[in-house]
């Protein structure tokens, strides 16, 4: 089974693609992306927004374990 849908596919070679060119800006600040990483995370985060299927980041999921466990633990 894909851990990637095609929407997530579509936006990480769109963000790609103007990193090539030289249009991709990042959300904060408006820098010029230069980081093919960063290209692909940007991607990954538009379509993880448009509810494509893309797995959670991360450090989201270790953020809701400690959560979880905090609650759980009576200390």
């Amino acid at each position: 089974m894909a851990t990637y849908g095609k929407k997530a596919s579509d936006k990480v070679e769109a963000a790609m693609h103007e990193r090539k060119h030289g249009t991709l800006k990042s959300g904060g600040s408006g820098k010029k992306v230069t980081s093919r990483k960063q290209a692909i995370a940007i991607g990954l985060s538009e379509a993880r927004k448009e509810g494509g299927k893309v797995p959670t980041k991360k450090g989201a999921a270790k953020k809701t374990a400690r959560k979880s466990a905090a609650k759980r633990s009576p200390s």
